[in-house]
């Protein structure tokens, strides 16, 4: 008789090995579901802080997410509400589950869940149904499967991304930028209370819909929290009274037109990290929106920014108005368009002339009527200010000087100089020729930044990027170090709009042909920067320059990027810093490869009236001419016939009473002579 306790209790121990031993088999025969689900593309800055991300294709916003990047208060006020001895457990809670039974049947009611994070995991992977026997035994199989195969890190990340939390709301992260807009790396006990309540019932306790339900949800966690000693007594208090937000949140979407180029570039990449910093970026947003204000419908903007020393850009703003329906054109990136750069490509030529012993700041230019062929450049205001120094004729932005310059350089050189320089400019017709000085040539925002750059960085190429992982190439010198700290300090003398930076920012404007882009574009001794404004169609905007509209928002642009400028680098000792007169005599004074057919240096100059001017005809005021250089005495002809002969003065009023065209010259003693073709009116 006493053999048969032992006969059933090894009767027992077999069959329970034997269902063991089934339950083995049953789970590890379990097919998992993916795993890996697909969640939002996420872009981010240098910081790794959010600028923007993409819902999925269903148009849900679904962030992946890991316990190293959750508040641990949370992930411990989570563990403690839904799963107690989730770190123990292989995924069923047998314990928990027997309770909830038998609480149901003593009270004819479900009163507590008898889940695990690891069966909640199971379901949301699957999308099953909660009700159902078969559904939970499904949910138990799959839970003992997942904890065999993964960590219990892994199955908390996988609750962490794919938990709801109202709407189209899947996982924490996104949870936390709809609700509290920030990361959930820091949460008060009230948000984290909020986070473990939404998932039981998002719809029904969604805030934006039903911000009662969700305060009475929060304050059940919140109770059992301090009952159970997760949280204190004055956390408690202060956690019930903190209002539950009533209304979404937008996801960021910070440069929405870089980030689209971005992920078009690498479709499959789910994260991207960038060089960009998200609070110059979203200072600089504003500011687009800002300078467009007051200004004609029809008008755009856009702004780039980067760091010349590393080569990274920092801000990037395609247009201020993405994504809305106006005459702006806000979905066309401004920074990629082909536009005329007008006078901004100026410095370039002067650097390399600079460089090619043609000039020096200090060399003396003749801004005088010039003619090429058919091509008759004139300078913006249609006046000529006859002799001046090289420096000066930059900080004027003269075109007759430039293209003097660029004449003797040669526009395939010129070209060849931008191609160094990184840019990548495209020339109506495939030849360039003398008009490209002026800006007869189309580049991108990004080109024009890059020449800038390199000015900025002594001469070498900057490569500018997005990419934080981006290697460095050999750099590429463009012009030498004495030629880009030559035309920088030029440009930096330049009063800059409100005054503020003088001296340290060196910035250049320009205003393309028929008034169709204003640019403003400079550097201190960190940052370049450069800003566009014109209409996205390329049609004139009457009125518009580069130095009225664009250039007092570069100057802005500069403040928002930090509170002071950098110094700009001294001059290179190889730098030669003299006056006019202590230049070799070549560089005094630039004369061009046609120099041998001019008049000599002492001929005499017809210094005014300047070729081409209109002057008044008044009762009583005589006609003057004013003679320089040449040897006295002075013959002065109207349309080939004498008018005053016999003159030793430099300064000569002449008898004249007649309106219209007249043709004035001045012949020396040695028979030297100048002239200039005016209207009298």
């Amino acid at each position: 008789m006493r053999a048969w306790p032992l006969i059933t209790l090894a009767a027992l121990l077999f069959a329970g090995a034997v269902i063991r031993d089934a339950v083995d088999d049953w789970v590890a025969a379990t097919e998992l579901p993916v795993l890996l689900a697909e969640t939002s593309v996420e872009m981010r800055d240098r910081g790794g802080d959010l600028l923007r991300v993409y819902t999925l294709r269903d148009g849900r916003w679904r962030l992946g997410a890991r316990a190293g990047q959750v508040d641990p208060d949370y992930l411990d006020m989570l563990v403690a509400y839904e799963d107690k001895r989730f770190h123990h457990h292989g995924g069923v809670d047998l314990w928990a589950m027997t309770r909830a039974v038998g609480q149901a049947l003593w009270n004819g009611k479900v009163v507590s869940g008898g889940s695990t994070l690891t069966m909640q995991v199971a379901r949301l992977l699957e999308d099953s149904g909660t009700g159902k026997v078969a559904g939970k035994l499904r949910q138990m199989r799959l839970a003992m499967a997942l904890e065999r195969r993964l960590s219990k890190d892994e199955i908390l990340a996988l609750y962490l991304t794919h938990a709801p939390y109202g709407g189209n709301l899947e996982g924490v992260r996104a949870a936390t930028f709809a609700w509290f807009g920030k990361e959930p790396k820091r949460l008060t006990p009230a948000q984290a209370a909020l986070l473990v309540a939404l998932p039981q019932s998002p719809e029904m306790r969604r805030p934006d819909r039903n911000w009662k339900a969700a305060r009475a949800a929060r304050n059940r966690v919140l109770a059992r929290m301090y009952d159970g000693g997760v949280i204190g007594q004055e956390a408690y208090d202060t956690a019930v009274k903190e209002p539950v937000p009533r209304a979404r949140r937008a996801f960021p979407a910070l440069a929405p037109h870089l980030t689209d180029r971005v992920r078009a570039s690498e479709p499959l990449a789910l994260r991207h990290d960038l060089t960009l910093d998200a609070g110059v970026q979203r200072a600089l947003e504003d500011l687009a929106g800002e300078s467009l204000r007051g200004l004609p419908d029809q008008l755009s903007i856009a702004m780039m920014v980067a760091d010349h020393q590393s080569g990274e850009i920092i801000a990037s703003i395609g247009s201020a108005s993405y994504g809305t329906a106006s005459a702006r054109q806000g979905f066309v990136d401004m920074t990629q368009a082909l536009r005329s750069p007008g006078s901004t490509l100026k410095p370039l030529i002067y650097a390399m002339a600079f460089d090619r012993g043609l000039a020096h700041p200090e060399t003396i230019i003749d801004d005088r009527p010039v003619a090429f062929g058919a091509y008759q450049p004139q300078n913006f205001d249609g006046g000529f200010r006859g002799e001046l120094r090289i420096a000066e004729a930059l900080r004027l932005s003269l075109n007759i000087p430039v293209v003097l310059l660029m004449d003797e350089i040669g526009p395939a050189r010129f070209m060849a100089g931008l191609r160094r320089a990184g840019v990548r400019a495209v020339v109506p017709g495939g030849k360039a020729g003398l008009a490209v000085a002026l800006g007869g040539v189309g580049l991108r925002m990004q080109d024009l930044m890059q020449l800038y750059a390199g000015l900025a960085s002594g001469g070498e190429a900057v490569e500018l990027t997005w990419k934080s992982d981006s290697v460095s190439r050999a750099r590429q010198r463009v012009v030498s170090r004495s030629a880009a700290w030559q035309v920088a300090h030029v440009l930096a003398s330049l009063t800059p709009p409100g005054g503020k930076g003088e001296g340290k920012l060196a910035f250049k404007t320009g205003t393309s042909y028929g008034h169709r882009d204003a640019w403003a574009v400079g550097f201190d001794g960190q940052h370049v920067a450069a800003v566009w404004l014109g209409r996205a169609d390329g049609t004139p905007v009457p009125g518009a320059f580069g130095g009225d509209l664009a250039a007092p928002i570069l100057t802005e642009i500069f403040q928002r990027v930090k509170p002071e400028l950098e110094d700009l680098p001294p001059p290179p000792p190889e730098t030669l810093i003299v006056s006019n007169a202590m230049l070799p005599q070549p560089l005094q004074r630039f004369r061009g490869r046609n120099a041998v057919f001019e008049a000599p240096q002492d001929a005499p100059v017809l210094a005014f009236p300047p070729d081409g001017a209109f002057l008044p005809l008044e009762e009583d005021v005589p006609l003057v001419v004013k003679i320089r250089e040449g040897q006295p005495p002075f013959t002065v002809l109207a349309d080939g016939a004498p008018v005053v002969t016999g003159a030793n003065r430099r300064e000569i009023a002449l008898p004249w009473r007649e309106k219209g065209f007249v043709s004035l010259s001045v012949i020396d003693a040695r028979g030297r002579s100048d002239s200039a073709d005016i209207e009298v009116k």
